[in-house]
């Protein structure tokens, strides 16, 4: 194990530990404008929306920590596989997110007419 193998898993268990701290202060704490394109006036189920969001950061964040820990694991020094599959993960978690989002706002038709 290198230097640089420590280093780099160091950096990314700390991602991942930074990206669970923001699923905290999203679902805990309310702190909705740390979701990206949170629009107040959309929202119907803020708490959903909050969960919802919440859960699937600690997902990403506790696949971000894994990686990390794979990067210090031996039998796959030298090996990107688990990225690709972390890649692919991430962004299939960015998708349902996204559309997922959707149940918790009300329809732009309805906000025109208020």
């Amino acid at each position: 194990m290198t230097y640089y193998m420590v280093e780099r898993a160091i950096l990314v268990i700390g991602s991942g530990l930074f990206v669970g701290v923001l699923g905290i202060l999203i679902r805990y704490a309310g702190m909705m404008h740390l979701i990206a394109g949170y629009d107040p006036d959309r929202v119907t189920d803020e708490e959903g929306l909050a969960n919802f969001i919440g859960v699937y950061t600690f997902l990403i964040a506790a696949l971000t920590v894994c990686v990390g820990i794979l990067e210090l694991w031996e039998p796959t020094a030298g090996s990107a596989w688990y990225w690709l599959v972390f890649v692919i993960a991430v962004f299939a978690i960015a998708v349902r997110m996204i559309r997922g989002a959707r149940r918790y706002e009300s329809s732009s038709e309805h906000n025109q007419t208020n």
